[in-house]
């Protein structure tokens, strides 16, 4: 039976377990590097990170495990999915930090992991680490005749959940039924099939291929979700899951920023619906100077105001601040934010 989702997303039989962790916002994603040799067309990697040695956890960019970790508590993480570029182009790397996450959170802690690299040796090296689940990503290349590679040896060795992970191509549904088909008479556990989206790296894609739009409103190829929907009816003896570019950013996210928000906001701070963050902001080049105005002049307990120094400013109750506003000798602005390490900056509105 086909079930339905939220957002167009669909799946039939059973969820991979990195997925359930991700739909209910508590997966930390983990750009290990962004070095991969495999060069898919549809890459949507950013320029930023493409072909670097740079890691991020969620939005922040981390410089070792001190960092990695203060992110996943900053969401109370339940899971982790590691993905590139390519982790296992550095094994080892990569054993060590599953070896660190589940030191740190525990065997509870699910990691799952994504690669273009089926490498029968690479994976055991993972497994025996902890890994909880991995996906294979292979190249367009390879869906015509995934038999030859490692994938049968690795999926009768391994206790591992061991699925694929490719985006409906328009076009390609022979390739994809091939791939498919394949896989699962291996044996894997499951098929993922994402909409194929645009981003400003890959844009080159949508001219050569003749792409066009899905809408205004979302990423997604023209064509996409039907070629993955069609793959959904036709296969009902496997566990097949179509994922929505529009699922990933209303459901996926949203609950991530919610989570995260729920578990970082101050005293002070205003939740949204959406994870977002709303506060009053005062701004100056004395900061004690405002913090004792506010504490002795208006009686504003301690705990309802913070001095951020680097970005110059008091933090307080958007409440506050619209009732002072007017008598004070400052720049006053109620902000909205994201719950995420840059703080990006969704409204701005100055009293």
């Amino acid at each position: 039976m086909i079930r339905k989702m939220k957002c167009g997303s669909v799946f039939r039989g059973d969820l991979a377990e990195g997925c359930e962790h991700c739909m209910n916002g508590s997966k930390m994603v983990l750009f290990l590097t962004g070095v991969c040799a495999t060069g898919c067309f549809y890459c949507p990697v950013s320029d930023e990170k493409r072909g670097k040695n740079v890691t991020y956890a969620n939005e922040q960019r981390v410089h070792g495990n001190e960092e990695i970790i203060a992110e996943a508590e900053s969401m109370d993480a339940t899971g982790t999915g590691i993905t590139g570029g390519d982790p296992l182009l550095d094994v080892n790397r990569t054993a060590d930090t599953v070896r660190m996450l589940k030191d740190r959170f525990g065997k509870e802690h699910h990691i799952h992991l994504y690669t273009s690299t089926i490498d029968p040796d690479k994976t055991a090296v993972l497994e025996a680490a902890g890994l909880d689940e991995i996906r294979f990503h292979p190249s367009v290349s390879l869906w015509e005749n995934i038999g030859t590679t490692g994938l049968g040896k690795i999926v009768s060795s391994s206790k591992m959940d061991i699925g694929i992970e490719v985006p409906a191509i328009p076009g390609l549904m022979p390739q994809l039924e091939k791939l498919i088909s394949d896989v699962s008479s291996l044996g894997a556990d499951f098929i993922n099939i994402n909409e194929l989206e645009f981003s400003e790296s890959n844009w080159s894609m949508m001219d050569s291929n003749q792409y066009g739009l899905k809408d205004d409103l979302s990423s997604a190829v023209l064509g996409s979700e039907d070629v993955a929907k069609r793959l959904v009816k036709k296969f009902s003896n496997v566990n097949i899951h179509f994922c929505s570019s529009s699922f990933k950013d209303s459901v996926q996210l949203r609950k991530r920023l919610i989570r995260t928000a729920e578990r970082i906001a101050r005293e002070y701070d205003v939740v949204t619906k959406d994870g977002t963050i709303i506060k009053g902001v005062i701004y100056a080049d004395d900061l004690d100077r405002v913090s004792v105005l506010l504490r002795n002049d208006y009686g504003v307990p301690d705990e309802l105001m913070s001095m951020n120094t680097v970005k110059k400013r008091i933090e307080t109750a958007p409440w506050i601040v619209e009732e002072l506003a007017n008598g004070l000798p400052f720049k006053c602005y109620i902000i909205e934010e994201y719950p995420t390490a840059d703080r990006l900056e969704v409204e701005r509105m100055p009293l």
